[in-house]
């Protein structure tokens, strides 16, 4: 089977007793590449050397923004069971750390049915009625061009859109070319949507992630995959991200929390 654009993007080897990957190009945003899409990097390398099939729980601390080129993983095995394993790991660009990340990995296809289930879907428009978002190099960042994003047509951050008062944007993800989604691009799913605060009046512009946590819950179908992110508390010049994933069978498959600078103006 060929391999996609994101699963090429995102390839690790093993050799002299460390992972070797490569930050592609245009996986970026304003130049520094999308959170998300470094953590799917480590989280191959840790699937790999936990001999696991999806992460569980992934915890990433941004520690330098991650430019193109050639980068290494220092992986730790810090414990495995039968069912899970737990890992800690940190992504190198020459002798500068990017992120270092710790996570549990397991198999998600043992997941049985759901005991209970509170939440629904977020209610977003069928896909043709939704905005795509189409990247330039500027604002849409490159980034966007290589996944597809269709917004809820409220909030759409084009310039001749309002803004909606609320710090909250929804819509559909997949990746190009129809690439199958893993659990480990979820990851990326989980950090591809605009900001929260860019349906506010905060200024829109860089807003650097300090720590991204995801939980894995099931493998998606075929499809796209319906997305809600949400922020209610902006203090001390901070905000949190909350963030779920929903796929076409009406599963959630993802989530994640998020506590991201507030852009200055």
């Amino acid at each position: 089977m060929t391999m996609g654009s994101f699963a090429r993007a995102t390839a690790v080897t093993f050799r002299d007793g460390r992972y070797e990957g490569e930050i592609q190009p245009r996986w970026d945003i304003a130049g520094d590449a999308n959170g998300g899409y470094l953590m799917a990097i480590v989280a191959r390398a840790l699937l790999d050397m936990t001999s696991r099939s999806d992460p569980i729980t992934v915890t990433a601390h941004f520690l330098s923004p991650g430019r193109p080129g050639r980068v290494s993983i220092e992986t730790h095995e810090v414990k495995s069971g039968r069912r899970f394993a737990t890992a800690t790991a940190t992504l190198h660009s020459e002798d500068r750390p990017l992120l270092t990340v710790l996570g549990t990995f397991g198999d998600l296809r043992e997941t049985s049915v759901p005991l209970r289930v509170d939440g629904t879907p977020p209610d977003v428009p069928p896909l043709d009625e939704c905005v795509p978002v189409i990247a330039t190099e500027t604002f849409p960042p490159p980034f966007m061009g290589q996944v597809e994003l269709r917004l809820h047509p409220d909030q759409d951050l084009s310039p001749r859109a309002r803004s909606i008062g609320k710090s909250e944007i929804s819509g559909w993800f997949r990746l190009r070319d129809d690439e199958e989604i893993t659990t480990t691009a979820l990851l990326c799913a989980l950090d591809a949507f605009p900001p929260t605060i860019f349906n506010t009046d905060l200024p829109v512009a860089w807003t650097p992630t300090i720590e991204l946590t995801a939980h894995l819950r099931a493998r998606p179908v075929p499809g796209w995959l319906r997305c809600r992110f949400t922020t209610r508390f902006i203090t001390a010049g901070m905000l949190e991200e909350d963030g779920e994933i929903w796929d076409e069978s009406g599963t959630l498959v993802a989530q994640s929390r998020q506590l991201a600078l507030v852009p200055q103006s």
